[in-house]
């Protein structure tokens, strides 16, 4: 009995121990498997996240060309330039957007400002400016290029350093005034006999860079190339109807005026008509700035002995072209670009060269 008792217990412990054995593999091979899936799960997400981040920073493909007015043909005619390159670099640059905005009129200064401050705030890859005045317009500029987006300026000088703009696209403005000033005087000396008498300047915004570079172009070569005297300067805030009344009151409180300057489109637009106006065509001498078709009318018809054209079309053109070329494909580009001028009078108006910048 005994002997059989101790069998019983031998047998019982072995399966004891046998059950002991084998039961928990299954149980650590599951652990295994559900750590091993989770471990994948955070690898992928791991994965996507920088590459989210990547594309929410490439922001907008967007070139702002922001100009004084919109509200002339010479504004129109960069826009022109600007909308031409645009459609050219969407060959390379699908993506490319040119945007063109201006202020009501020239001498809304601050709402200028507000139209740089919205292209800095949605985040443009370039601003191509042109500033309604030298030093008003540097705050913003340096804001922009602190925000890390291109400035290229056209048209008129900006008062700020040249770190904060990468390059400058304009007429030489004092040599195109100061080829106006030598036109002038050669008129008056053909008309008079002499280089005396007394001249007036019809100018538009005061302190505008364009502005400083003409007239003081202008002023110093009459002063220091004959002896005509500088009666007065009018600025019209660049609109035409405020120059018409301007030049008629100037006229009529000048009587022996020789010769009359106006130094932008609608300035000399409504000079051009008050000459007209009041029947001096061609009995003053009258030099004006840029060609519209109107100015281009004046110029057929003697009320105008010649007009001074720069070539706006050319600085929305390659003003869009070098914001591309400095923002978006990484070159080096000038820092200064002459956009030249041409004297066009009534014997050069159909000539090839005229017409390239008439518009």
């Amino acid at each position: 009995m005994k002997k059989l008792l101790y069998i019983i217990m031998v047998v019982v412990g072995a399966m004891v121990v046998l059950s002991a054995c084998t039961t928990p593999e299954p149980e650590v091979i599951e652990r295994e498997v559900v750590v091993t899936q989770e471990v994948e799960v955070i690898k992928e997400v791991e994965v996507e996240v920088p590459v989210e981040v990547e594309v929410a920073a490439e922001g907008p493909m967007e070139i702002a060309v922001i100009v004084k007015t919109g509200n002339s043909s010479f504004w129109q005619n960069v826009q022109t330039g600007a909308f031409d390159a645009e459609a050219e670099l969407q060959g390379t640059t699908p993506e490319l957007s040119v945007t063109f905005l201006g202020a009501q009129s020239e001498s809304n200064i601050n709402e200028q400002i507000s139209i740089v401050e919205s292209a800095i705030n949605r985040g443009v890859k370039a601003i191509v400016l042109a500033p309604s005045d030298v030093s008003a317009l540097v705050p913003v500029v340096e804001k922009a290029n602190e925000a890390g987006i291109t400035v290229v300026v056209i048209d008129s000088a900006l008062d700020a350093p040249d770190e904060d703009y990468v390059s400058f696209l304009a007429t030489d403005n004092d040599a195109a005034g100061r080829a106006c000033a030598q036109r002038l005087i050669e008129e008056v000396e053909a008309k008079t006999g002499s280089t005396s008498g007394k001249i007036a300047i019809m100018s538009y915004v005061a302190g505008v860079g364009s502005e400083v570079g003409r007239v003081g172009g202008f002023t110093d070569y009459i002063e220091n190339n004959s002896d005509l005297e500088i009666v007065t300067t009018q600025y019209s805030n660049s609109d035409m109807p405020t120059a018409l009344d301007q030049t008629t009151n100037v006229l009529a409180a000048n009587p022996d005026l020789v010769g009359i300057f106006g130094a932008n489109e609608p300035t000399a637009i409504g000079m051009a008509r008050a000459i007209s106006q009041a029947g001096l065509s061609g009995e003053i001498v009258a030099i004006g700035f840029d060609g519209n078709s109107v100015l281009q009318d004046f110029v057929r018809d003697g009320t105008l002995q010649a007009i001074a054209v720069q070539s706006s079309y050319n600085m929305g053109y390659l003003g869009v072209k070098t914001a591309y070329e400095a923002a978006i494909a990484g070159e080096t580009v000038e820092h200064f670009v002459d956009t030249g001028f041409v004297i066009v009078d009534e014997g050069n108006i159909d000539s090839t060269e005229a017409q390239n910048v008439l518009y």
